[in-house]
């Protein structure tokens, strides 16, 4: 027991002063008989005992009364558990990602959580509200009621070490309450260490009733006809009982197909045929799982001509005019010595075949090119220089040409996952034609390789780019040196190495992820590109790149949904955004992680627990109520004993 004001018990000192009263009252007197009193002896002397009797009564209430009043005014009290921790500062972490919107036993996790919020915050706790979209620093639950109310749901998945790296770099002398609100979809225990071990973490994870959830993971072209593009559109099926969905194709809001999916596996692919033409709309389905995945927005471009220009003798360049034909390219060819530079910077794809030097000027130029969205291909000549050759692919990834040897090789491998493939074949195949060359170089590179020598050296490969590709070959592919122009696998590897995706492919950008985007505009430095549709609009940030404009988003825009790129009223380009599918499969929930931690049911009880053990039990009141009980002790003595 401890007292608030432990000086008052020097009053106890003034307990002397009725011990000394009742001792001058119990002082001896000395006795006289008179002989016509004497028949009262017998009866004095009874009442003299009974009167030390009350007597002793009285000082012994009046002592514990005066003690007790004493004790009451000195506020005794028990310290509270964790008394401590009564100047910690308090963070609340609010998960407000997509998952958060399954149902449980009350409705939406988020929904829910904000109302208990609202309902069980303590009017002057003082706390700090971070989600995965908004921070609200020193703050009190009356002054965010508001933006609570009306939180909405982030596009940016829930990154427990980013938010805990937000709370630790707000400073501080005292040390830190966090409790954790998430329905831990996605979360691995290594995200948990960032936490000090002197804070005070508490988590409340509320799970979802209902597990069940379809997603349209991506849209894709699949197959390019003459007329039509097939699309393919890729859906996963999460939990243990998917049901038929029907699914919708929507062009400018307006309805172009409907059927119905049927999930005998976790995942399916349905395909749609749609007009060669510019497409802007969305695929969804009809879901009782999240809604967030349920639409998957993506524009296609009508397809125009793609500019190629290859540098390198005639001769050899030959077979990239029956390849690059006049009904779907621009192409020319240009020895090195008759090369028009003010020409590379408009086209999509340049073939750089078999020469056996590269000057530094076009070195330079084919650098900027490539940063400004377009794709390259490198066929190395007999007579390359492997130095020269590492030192100009340095500028665009871990490459190496080793030494060149003169034995032959077969290609016997494609990859069939690499995009440049990834519409080209049915089924895979592992017989069929092998080209073969007589004199390679070995390639050292990190990523993986696009066609495969029977040695497992790559012949083929590419180095990773936000923007554009960039091809190299092991060897010259010259009729002297190698058989692949008479194999089938020239045609759809350099048709596909020449189109760009912006142009020819689906373009639906995922929020967060930051993937530049280039449009082709002429835009003078005092324009400025912006995005926008009927209910949202923001400027990207954005580089001008001659008759190109790279731009990069953010986290922009806020809502998923089809978009345009304008300059001022004028559309360039239609885009098209969409939320990260990471949350969709509401069985990835990992609660263990909070295993370390103080886990609680719900969020009431995490601010009753605070309050109970930071709180002092005080006892004064007792006090008082003894004091009491001894007053009217000693009134009932007084009255009632004789």
């Amino acid at each position: 027991m401890q007292f608030k004001h432990p000086e008052v018990l020097y009053f106890l000192f003034l307990l002397v002063i009725p011990i000394l009263v009742h001792l001058f009252q119990l002082r001896r007197f000395k006795k006289e008989y008179f002989t016509n009193v004497q028949f009262l002896k017998e009866l004095s002397i009874q009442t003299r005992k009974s009167s030390t009797i009350k007597k002793w009564l009285l000082l012994l209430t009046r002592l514990l009364l005066l003690t007790f009043l004493i004790f009451a005014f000195a506020q005794p009290f028990f310290a509270a558990k964790d008394s401590t921790k009564n100047t910690n500062e308090m963070y609340i972490i609010l998960d407000n990602s997509y998952s958060m919107q399954a149902k449980g036993k009350k409705g939406e996790l988020l929904k829910r959580a904000i109302q208990d919020l609202l309902e069980h915050s303590p009017e002057t706790q003082s706390f700090s509200l971070i989600t995965n979209s908004d921070n609200y620093w020193n703050t009190d639950i009356k002054s965010i009621q508001k933006e609570l109310q009306n939180l909405k749901y982030s596009a940016s998945p829930f990154r427990l070490e980013n938010l805990i790296a937000k709370v630790n770099a707000r400073k501080s002398a005292f040390n830190k309450d966090i409790i954790v609100i998430t329905d831990a979809i996605g979360l691995e225990e290594n995200q948990a260490k960032s936490f000090k071990k002197e804070d005070n973490v508490y988590f409340f994870i509320p799970e979802a009733e209902q597990k069940n959830n379809i997603a349209i993971d991506s849209v894709f072209v699949q197959q390019t006809l003459d007329n039509f593009y097939e699309l393919g559109i890729k859906l996963s099926a999460n939990g243990d009982d998917s049901k038929d969905v029907s699914i919708a194709l929507y062009n400018n809001n307006k309805l172009s197909a409907k059927t119905v999916i049927n999930f005998e596996t976790k995942e399916k692919t349905i395909n749609f045929t749609i007009p060669k033409e510019d497409f802007h709309g969305y695929v969804s389905i009809a879901d009782k799982g999240l809604a967030y995945d349920n639409t998957y927005y993506f524009s296609i471009s009508k397809p125009s001509k793609t500019n190629v220009i290859s540098i390198g003798d005639n001769d050899k360049s030959n077979f990239l005019g029956r390849i690059y034909t006049n009904d779907e390219f621009n192409y020319t060819n240009f020895p090195i010595a008759s090369l028009d530079y003010n020409l590379l910077e408009k086209q999509d794809a340049i073939v750089l075949n078999e020469l056996t030097d590269i000057p530094q000027a076009l070195q330079t130029t084919l650098k900027s090119f490539v940063n400004k969205g377009g794709n390259l291909v490198v066929i190395p000549a007999q007579e390359s220089n492997a130095s020269t050759l590492n030192s100009f692919l340095s500028n665009f990834g871990a490459l190496q040409f080793k030494t060149i040897t003169s034995s032959e090789k077969k290609v016997t491998k494609i990859n069939f996952n690499h995009p440049l493939f990834s519409a080209v074949f049915e089924k895979k195949i592992d017989n069929f034609q092998y080209p073969s060359t007589k004199t390679s170089f070995e390639l050292s590179t990190t990523t993986p390789a696009v066609l495969t020598y029977e040695d497992q050296s790559a012949f083929l490969t590419s180095l990773p780019n936000d923007l554009s590709a960039i091809y190299v070959f092991a060897a010259p592919i010259n009729k002297q040196n190698s058989n692949f122009q008479n194999s089938p696998l020239i045609v759809p590897t350099f048709f596909n190495m020449a189109q760009n995706i912006q142009k020819t492919g689906v373009s639906a950008i995922v929020i967060g992820e930051n993937q530049p985007f280039v449009v082709d505009a002429l835009v003078t430095k005092d324009e400025i590109l912006s995005v926008k549709n009927a209910t949202e609009s923001f400027i990207p940030v954005q580089q001008l790149l001659n008759t190109k404009v790279k731009m990069t988003f953010g986290d922009n825009p806020i809502e998923a949904g089809n978009f345009g790129v304008v300059n001022g009223e004028k559309l360039v380009q239609n885009i098209s955004f969409n939320y990260n599918r990471t949350e969709s499969n509401l069985a990835l929930a990992n609660p263990d992680i909070a295993n370390e931690f103080k886990e609680v049911e719900d969020i009431e009880s995490i601010f009753n627990t605070i309050q109970i053990d930071r709180t002092d039990t005080q006892i004064w009141k007792w006090f008082v109520i003894l004091a009491l009980l001894f007053l009217a002790l000693e009134l009932l003595i007084q009255k009632f004993v004789k």
